[in-house]
């Protein structure tokens, strides 16, 4: 793959290996929960089936209608160099004594770290105390722990006590610390500055990368049309681009809607649909999207990833600027464990949240379990971050993972939900993993789900993957109605295992238009039961259903990846 281009001959190649490779037995395990196979089958082990969509695919990878191309989720930039900036937190005034207030010492180390341009700042083990947030608000800094087992962050005190309430920009009396803040927060320092201040004057903001108002933004130039796939576009005015510059793919709608009829795939039933009322959805456009310039020439501009949408001129198609990212910082090898509170009722959490990466891109968090948090992991605005290896557990969260506020190409690998260690209060919820708010070309794989459910939470989410993973379905999803639709076009949910044989946001061959279920166990409909929000034929795929662990690849998005 050079400056994001593939033969055809080149990738049948890789398809064919990738699919031989499973179908004998050889790909990744997956995770506990409904048996799956060693790494290396016995011999006695069923071979597995390649459906007719794997190898559609490979014939039309960036267009397929019903799988979206998701083989360059997460970061891609963990392995260039940080800075040689390397201090303890002890060195700082850090002590791991449980008592100790260390978050004054933990984030000076990172400030510093920040001032030297990047570096890592490690934690030794033991436990240490903190009464205040941890804030990563520089690029190129690293929180390293000595591993989730051995360093751990005791938490006193929620986002309610430490900044404010946070009221709805929707209006109501929810409270947004049930979908927003980390107790360890990644955020640009300016744009976390703006944050807390809107909050703290109450005047509720949006998050993402045009700023509190989505006034922050200039116009690079203007894009010709161009279709959805493409990994090169030609714009009017290539001065302001270079390599390696971070943009904005922005696009507004038009009075019929026409560019939220596209995300749900278009159609007669997504041209039925009425769009008008539904304020919240239609607040999230225009749609946002980060990526990273690779290559100029002339007005030839050459991306990091594959246009996730058409570029039609109704939509006016442009490249802009945006809030200072965050990028190259992680957290990693470390337990935070907030005090232990009963769970709030539904939507007034306090705020005991766990990591949220916010307008953060090329960023990641590996090997760190949240414990006794109100919500787990956040992506906010986020793109192009990875999680792997990451754990919510404890007494129970509202959202174990949620993935909101226009956030793309983010990849969660190898999670863990734990199974309660304490019975749900009354007039609680448990969601799962959350996906809202027009968020596109996210993966989930390799998970074990202990409790939750595949929570897409309205808000028009599309082209989002949720592979190897086993489930316990016992969630229900979420989301306002004025929110739109549950799912946009190009969902796929690939060898799943569902331990309790409920449908409901499993099998959605029959709820999200252009999507595809693959490798599902028999399941049925009770509990929280759905209907389609279009009209007609929703175009969808249902294959090898009622069976455990039988397709090949495995694992979509590794085979995508390894192609």
């Amino acid at each position: 793959m050079s400056n994001g281009h593939v033969s055809r001959r080149t990738l049948l190649t890789g398809a064919t290996a990738v699919a031989l490779t499973a179908t004998t037995g050889l790909a990744r395990a997956a995770t506990p929960g409904i048996a799956r196979a060693a790494t290396a089958a016995p011999p006695s082990a069923s071979p597995g089936e390649v459906p007719a969509l794997w190898r559609e695919f490979t014939r039309t990878p960036f267009t397929h209608p019903q799988i979206p191309y998701i083989g360059r989720a997460g970061c891609r930039t963990r392995t260039r160099s940080r800075g040689r900036f390397v201090a303890a937190v002890t060195d700082y005034g850090a002590v791991p004594d449980g008592t100790t207030d260390c978050a004054p010492a933990i984030n000076r180390a990172i400030a510093a770290a920040g001032r030297a341009g990047g570096g890592t700042v490690t934690i030794p083990p033991g436990t240490f105390r903190i009464d205040d947030l941890i804030l990563i608000g520089d690029s190129g800094v690293v929180l390293r722990g000595a591993g989730s087992g051995r360093t751990t962050l005791y938490a006193t005190k929620n986002l309610t006590e430490l900044i404010g309430v946070y009221g709805s920009r929707y209006g109501g009396d929810k409270s947004s610390w049930s979908w927003a803040g980390g107790l360890i927060w990644l955020a640009p320092r300016a744009r976390w500055d703006s944050l807390v201040a809107a909050i703290r004057n109450r005047a509720w903001p949006f998050e993402g990368w045009t700023g509190n108002k989505r006034d922050e933004w200039t116009t690079l130039t203007t894009v010709e049309p161009a279709r959805q796939g493409a990994w090169t576009v030609t714009v009017a005015d290539a001065g302001g681009l270079r390599p390696g510059r971070l943009v904005l793919l922005r696009l507004a709608d038009d009075p019929a809607h026409t560019l939220l009829q596209h995300m749900a795939g278009g159609g007669p039933g997504p041209a039925a649909y009425y769009w008008d009322d539904k304020t919240k959805l239609t607040s999230y456009v225009p749609y946002e999207w980060p990526v990273r310039v690779t290559r100029v020439h002339g007005r030839r501009v050459t991306l990091e990833r594959p246009l996730p949408l058409d570029l039609r001129p109704e939509w006016d198609p442009r490249l802009t600027t945006h809030v200072e990212e965050l990028t190259g910082s992680g957290v990693e090898g470390l337990t935070l464990e907030a005090m232990q509170t009963p769970q709030s009722p539904h939507l007034l959490d306090k705020g005991y949240n766990g990591v949220v990466l916010q307008c953060a891109y090329d960023c990641w968090v590996d090997d760190v379990t949240v414990r006794h948090v109100d919500n787990g992991f956040g992506l906010v605005a986020a793109s192009a971050c990875t999680l792997r290896r990451t754990r919510v557990a404890g007494r129970g969260s509202h959202h174990p993972y949620f993935c909101r506020e226009g956030s793309h190409d983010n990849l969660i690998d190898d999670f863990t939900v734990e199974q309660r260690t304490v019975p749900a209060p009354p007039n609680t919820q448990l969601h799962g993993i959350n996906v809202e708010g027009l968020s596109s070309h996210n993966v989930w794989s390799r998970g074990d789900m202990r409790m939750g459910t595949f929570d897409s939470h309205r808000g028009l989410p599309f082209a989002n993957v949720r592979t190897d993973i086993t489930v316990n379905n016992d969630g229900r999803h979420g989301g306002d109605a004025s929110a739109g639709p549950l799912f946009g076009a190009r969902f796929t949910h690939w060898n799943i295992g569902v331990t309790n044989g409920r449908a409901g946001l499993m099998k959605i061959d029959g709820l999200a238009p252009y999507s595809a279920t693959v490798g599902l166990n028999t399941v049925t409909e009770f509990d929280q039961i759905d209907v389609p929000d279009f009209t007609g034929d929703p175009h969808s795929r249902l294959e090898l259903y009622g069976t455990t662990d039988a397709v090949r690849p495995r694992n979509l998005y590794e085979a995508q990846r390894d192609l």
